[in-house]
């Protein structure tokens, strides 16, 4: 190549480098799922944002390594379809918007359902545009041409084809149950949507007269406000304490309503007086007491908190003014006789924050044990779910074992409109696709479904299902991998996995890779009101898309968190900058080489054969550890190859030949240059798009986008150990000169006299051959090579691996200090030896551990023996100087 036609500017800049790229991607339609029936499918699907704003670095995160998995399998021949959609994201979306008017003056109820709903499709497309935004920013190779949503047509079809499905099988079913009750927002939560935080609250001790006058039965209670739907009291049966009470009646306080003092095995007699009040309509064991008993349900409160006209003098009071003022009233009746502090966890609402209220509602709910049995009998067989890691499959599975019924309606205007309907005349239920025909003598149900209903249903309604003969459903589902957090295994996860058996009869992935949460450098959760948020557009901004990607992918190990650290970022960059100089030094030295002229057939040097052998080594480590989902030790693996061995070491090395006079070492040069660098473009491409991209269209290639290029295979007839070897003792020798000079304060530009002693002839011929890197990298004044070499009597001096090297630096060197050197050198080597014997000692390390690695450990004896051997010596002869 010549140097004029390099487009590569001389200063890496992130910004005009992924400025315009994306674009080209999409116009290629390099992204798209192309259905070729000769490549095996590969597929994930989005788990879909939510279009309540934008995204943040958790999302950059999680979709950054799904783009390294279908970039690489791309690469790797399959026919990968990574389809990107959004969640409607009920009572989130909702509640934005409900904000957005009311800083108006206004409220859903002024615009009405229709209208209402019309206003947040605006916000979902405002949003929806933001994160396509982003995506784009990130560089992530999303299929557009499949994108969905989940309040689109197919897959609302979907939700409904399930609903009646399920309902007709009778796992869908409609009951008055206590559920959480969000009054912020007015809606019913599923167990999973509310947090449990603990707070300073009150036992309140009441006493109940009994309305004989005979006396008194004492109960406590944490919210005093609901006695007012109190129906019962209930004792323990075999309590004696209360046998002669039981069927007996007290009066309840304030109200003035007799209850009937019941039986029953669920109060714990040591708890407590061993008596408790009964509130069916506000309590969810209390409500199951009521069952048993036949109680009546009596509601205090409304939606929103308030007490209703049967708190009596309270209704209307919000629910806490009123614990408020009942306290004070019971005090005062001198019913409420003492008021104890007590630590205790309540319920919120994940959305809102409000507290939430246990509260008598009819709601659909699904009937969880079947389909929780069937989950939990497919982790028994081979097509189970694989969790990475593999921990979380027991937290799953706890959480599958012991489920309860889930409450999928909620009170929203938000999302999929329950399709049930009810007859105004005589209150009959009709379920089904369609409305019934009759339709002006049947009233919808006002609720919409919970928006994970419809997520669970996500890796197939995508793909065109309740059509089983659909195209991209037959072709591409069951999905490869789903990644994402550990914080929604519960929510999202699980949920997917039962609807995917219960509706195709199959798993819906394979895999489950699980990471953890971006937090901040100190370890904290990042948060609003901790200020400590960090927006990932920002970030590329400042140090490009390639930078972030790479730190978040490589910065933990998989189902670990994450901590985010700017400096960390930065360095990546430097790695960027070190990857686009060392690229732009090989690619001016093409001399116009074209794809079809590189030979690697060539004469080789030992630094050639090293550089194939360590890019082969590269190539089955980071092919084996990306497969493993080890995205950090791939990171690791390829920084250490690029940096050191390709940048630090070979390039260096390539400038003799390069800057040389035989035009055959020339060519071979420049076509293991060219080669290298192009296999580890691909390498790293799925980390780093938009550099790699830049570099290979500068290289010699074929094809049109790296995106498209074939993932790099080991090539065995590449690899050789003996100039690995040879290489490794090159570096040693040269890293101990350079660490000598330094110690003595003698630069690289002074000459200093080297003499190196050989363990054996092989040894000999292998450093006489490589002479001129010992010249060139240890710049010695003169170099003396033999196996019977004599020591000078005072120099600087190292052991490698097969060999020892001294320095004559008369006038620089100090004796005592070079002994003393030398006895930190020997201690470590003691240590060493003693730590490799001990191993091999041990009778259960030699029986169980791979004889590979029995066979590396007893090199590594060898090793460290004859450099404990080496040191010895040395320091005798130093003394007896």
């Amino acid at each position: 190549m010549d140097t004029n036609e390099l487009s590569m500017s001389t200063k890496y800049d992130p910004k005009s480098i992924e400025k315009g790229r994306y674009d080209w991607w999409l116009a290629e339609k390099v992204f798209e799922a192309k259905s070729e029936k000769e490549k095996e499918p590969y597929t994930i699907v989005i788990p879909p944002p939510n279009v309540t704003g934008r995204l943040h670095l958790g999302h950059a995160w999680d979709t950054t390594l799904q783009d390294i998995l279908t970039r690489m399998k791309r690469m790797q021949g399959y026919d990968v379809l990574w389809l990107p959609g959004m969640d409607h994201a009920g009572i989130a979306t909702q509640a934005k918007v409900e904000q957005k008017l009311k800083e108006q003056g206004k409220s859903r109820y002024d615009l009405g359902r229709e209208a209402f709903v019309e206003e947040t499709w605006n916000w979902k497309e405002e949003y929806a545009s933001h994160i396509r935004e982003q995506w784009s920013k990130l560089g992530l190779g999303l299929d557009y041409s499949r994108e969905r949503f989940t309040l689109d047509e197919g897959l609302s079809e979907a939700v409904q084809k399930v609903f009646v499905t399920l309902y007709e099988k009778g796992l869908i079913y409609r009951g008055e149950y206590i559920i959480n009750w969000d009054p912020a927002t007015k809606t019913a939560l599923s167990d999973i949507e509310v947090i449990h935080k603990d707070v300073q609250g009150a036992f309140y001790h009441l006493r109940y007269p009994l309305t004989d006058g005979s006396g008194h039965i004492e109960i406590a209670t944490t919210r005093p406000e609901t006695m007012l739907g109190d129906t019962a009291v209930a004792v323990h049966p075999e309590d004696e304490r209360y046998k002669h009470l039981i069927g007996k009646k007290v009066t309840l306080p304030i109200i003035g309503r007799e209850i009937t003092i019941v039986a029953d095995d669920y109060v714990d007699m040591e708890f407590g007086s061993g008596a408790v009040k009964i509130t069916p309509a506000h309590d969810p064991n209390d409500f199951e007491i009521g069952n048993r008993h036949n109680l009546e349900r009596v509601l205090v409160m409304n939606e929103d908190g308030t007490m209703n006209k049967n708190a009596g003098k309270y209704a209307g009071m919000d629910r806490f003014d009123c614990r408020k003022q009942i306290v004070k009233d019971l005090q005062e009746q001198e019913v409420l006789f003492n008021i104890e502090e007590h630590s205790h966890s309540v319920g919120h609402s994940e959305r809102s924050g409000a507290v939430v209220e246990p509260y008598l509602s009819t709601q659909w709910f699904v009937n969880m044990q079947p389909l929780a049995e069937q989950a939990v009998n497919l982790q028994k067989g081979d097509d189970k779910v694989s969790f990475v890691p593999g921990r979380f499959e027991q937290t799953y599975m706890r959480w599958m074992e012991n489920i309860r019924d889930w409450c999928i309606s909620r009170q929203l205007w938000w999302g999929h409109r329950i399709p049930a309907w009810y007859h105004k005349d005589t209150g009959e239920i009709y379920v089904g696709l369609e409305a019934p025909e009759d339709r002006e003598n049947w009233t919808q149900d006002n609720d919409v479904l919970d928006t994970w209903f419809s997520s669970a249903l996500w890796p197939f309604s995508t793909m065109g299902w309740p059509d089983t003969e659909a195209e991209d459903f037959k072709r591409y589902y069951p999905t490869a991998a789903l990644v994402t957090g550990y914080d929604i295994i519960f929510f999202w996860v699980s949920r997917m996995i039962f609807q995917g058996i219960e509706f195709t009869g199959s798993r819906p992935f394979k895999d489950v890779l699980i990471h953890g949460l971006v937090r901040d450098a100190e370890g904290r959760k990042m948060s609003k009101s901790l200020g400590n948020g960090v927006d990932p557009m920002d970030v590329i901004e400042q140090y490009g898309a390639d930078s972030l990607r790479y730190f978040l992918s490589t910065g933990s190990s998989p189902g670990q968190d994450l901590r985010f650290s700017m400096e960390k970022v930065e360095s990546v960059w430097n790695f960027a900058n070190k990857i686009w100089n060392a690229s732009r030094f090989a690619l001016m030295n093409m001399d116009g080489l074209t794809y079809d002229e590189i030979d690697l057939s060539g004469e080789k040097s030992t630094a050639d054969k090293w550089i194939l052998t360590r890019l082969n080594d590269t190539i089955e480590n980071v092919t084996s550890l990306a497969d493993r989902y080890e995205f950090g030790e791939v990171g690791r693996t390829l920084y250490n190859f690029i940096w050191d061995d390709f940048c630090n070491w070979y390039i260096e090395m390539a400038k003799l030949p390069l800057n040389g006079d035989n035009d055959d070492a020339k060519k071979t040069t420049r076509s293991i240059l060219a080669y290298v660098l192009d296999q580890t473009m691909r390498l790293l491409h799925p980390f780093m798009p938009f550099i790699t991209e830049e570099i290979w269209q500068n290289l010699p290639h074929q094809g049109q986008s790296i995106t498209t290029a074939a993932w790099p295979k080991v090539k065995h007839e590449l690899t050789d150990r003996d100039a690995e070897e040879e290489m490794k003792r090159l570096i040693e020798i040269i890293r101990s000169v350079r660490i000598i000079r330094a110690e003595v304060n003698t630069p690289m530009s002074k000459p200093v006299k080297l003499i190196i002693k050989a363990g054996n002839e092989k040894v000999l011929n292998q450093l006489q051959k490589n002479e001129a890197y010992l010249d060139r990298f240890c710049h010695p004044e003169t170099l003396e090579i033999g196996t019977a070499v004599q020591a000078p009597e005072k120099a600087m001096s190292a052991v490698v691996t097969g060999a020892e090297l001294y320095l004559p630096l008369e006038g620089l060197i100090n004796l005592k200090e070079e002994i003393a050197r030398l006895e930190k050198e020997l201690a470590k080597w003691t240590k060493e030896v003693e730590r490799v014997n001990n191993k091999l000692g041990n009778e259960r390390f030699v029986s169980k551990a791979p004889q590979s690695v029995v066979d590396e450990e007893k090199t590594k004896k060898q090793d460290y023996e004859a450099k404990h051997g080496a040191v010895l010596s040395r320091i005798e002869e130093l003394k007896n100087i």
